[in-house]
């Protein structure tokens, strides 16, 4: 019998980059918001022992997929013979700054700490899903946050409701060589989290990415004509808010044929915040 899970996409209302540890990994300062655009995680559980991956995920050998590495993880605290069969199934674009892999993943840890009767508290599985990538606590964490430290620094938000047009450029932005980049920025004042409200901010990101992805640039150029546009992530999906779901759709409906896009609600909670952890 297989179970069905959502891993919801996030947004990063702002990105700043505030400095770099000794290690080479970036301080960051950023809120995480959740969306209601989501993959879906379908597993199977097995009593042999094993973590299969059914079906492939084009460019990610099933040893390096996240969702399978995170099984391999918790499978260390669960039962003895406790396997699992994963399929996902993809609707959120690989490379897009909105943290698909890393909520699949989270989506595992979450899911499979209920079914194999696992039970660890939230917090042991934000200390699991950092091992997996610093975009991973925050989905365990479940909520809409300010983030520091690497990213797995996580306090909870408040933000306003919203919705958001999303659009996706066709380009795959690879998060290790922006970060890489001579030309970031890696010294922005740090914020109060007590400071912060939505549209306070920007994205430390966007310079480098633009300059390096026309794409990039061309769709948030587009979408700036309707109001504050801003990159997620390290790209390449770019996103802006909106006060109604009508004045979202008012904007998406005039997106051209050849740019592609989505309507989401924000999320102040995950869908399995409740149940799984």
């Amino acid at each position: 019998m297989s179970h069905a899970y959502p891993a919801p996409a996030k947004l990063n209302l702002f990105l700043h980059v505030v400095g770099r540890r000794d290690d080479g990994y970036h301080l960051l300062q950023s809120a995480f918001r959740l969306i209601d655009r989501a993959d879906t995680v379908h597993l199977a559980l097995r009593d042999d022992g094993r973590v299969v991956r059914e079906g492939d995920l084009p460019g990610v050998a099933e040893d390096d997929d996240l969702t399978v590495r995170a099984a391999r993880l918790l499978q260390t605290h669960a039962p003895e013979g406790a396997g699992v069969t994963i399929r996902l199934e993809k609707i959120l674009p690989l490379g897009g700054g909105l943290g698909g892999g890393s909520s699949d993943a989270a989506t595992v840890l979450l899911a499979l700490n209920r079914l194999w009767q696992v039970d660890l508290p939230r917090e042991s599985l934000q200390a699991l899903a950092l091992q997996l990538g610093a975009d991973v606590p925050v989905f365990v964490f479940g909520q809409t946050a300010f983030a520091e430290g690497v990213g797995e620094v996580l306090s909870p938000l408040n933000v306003a409701p919203a919705w958001y047009v999303v659009l996706m450029p066709p380009v795959q932005v690879p998060t290790a060589a922006i970060f890489a980049a001579p030309e970031l920025t890696r010294d922005t004042p740090t914020l109060r989290m007590a400071r912060f409200s939505a549209g306070m901010g920007r994205n430390d990101l966007q310079p480098v990415v633009v300059s390096r992805y026309p794409e990039v640039a061309r769709y948030l150029e587009w979408l700036a004509q309707f109001g504050a546009a801003q990159m997620t992530g390290s790209g390449a999906c770019v996103f802006a808010s909106f006060e109604s779901e009508e004045a979202a759709w008012g904007v998406l409906r005039q997106l051209p044929e050849t740019m592609q896009g989505f309507v989401a609600q924000g999320l102040d909670r995950h869908p399995l915040f409740d149940c799984c952890a």
